[in-house]
């Protein structure tokens, strides 16, 4: 017996229909909206690759009492994902901003999870419109130097 991945992760959005939205402009599938939309389902998922996916929990879920299948201090804005971008960092930064979002830090060289963790990639960065923090990693390393410590990950504004 062995894990080998990920099947899922969930987050709570604080706004439904902008976080679909903007994951639709990003070109993710939304799995079960229909059925969210129509009071059958609970939630609905954005789709990542083929195997696996992010359940999203609307306010009428992670704020019921009675629901405790969640992190106890989970709340909109808490994430943090790293996708496997198929394209070049230059790629990435526009469907960033096609997609109506803003660059927050990068890019930067770093490593990633491929070959155990030991695999360069070139990583840039944005939020969602729950303020998770959402990295696309590219590989191989496009040489744009790495991020001297946590100065490169503030606010400008700071």
């Amino acid at each position: 017996m062995s894990i080998h991945g990920f099947d899922h992760v969930s987050l709570p959005t604080a706004d439904p229909e902008a976080l679909i939205a903007f994951y639709r402009r990003l070109g993710f599938p939304i799995l079960y909206e229909q059925e969210w939309r129509s009071g059958e389902f609970p939630m609905f998922a954005i789709q990542i690759g083929p195997d696996s996916k992010i359940n999203v929990h609307p306010p009428e879920m992670w704020q019921n009492p009675d629901f405790e299948a969640k992190g106890p201090t989970a709340k909109p804005g808490c994430g943090d994902l790293c996708f496997a971008f198929g394209g070049s960092i230059e790629e990435a930064q526009e469907l960033i901003r096609q997609a109506g979002s803003e660059i927050a830090y990068g890019p930067y060289d770093q490593r990633g999870g491929g070959h155990a963790g030991q695999r360069l990639g070139t990583s840039v960065y944005t939020r969602d419109p729950d303020g998770n923090l959402l990295e696309f990693m590219t590989y191989p390393a496009a040489g744009s130097g790495q991020p001297g410590g946590l100065d490169d990950f503030q606010d400008s504004d700071r």
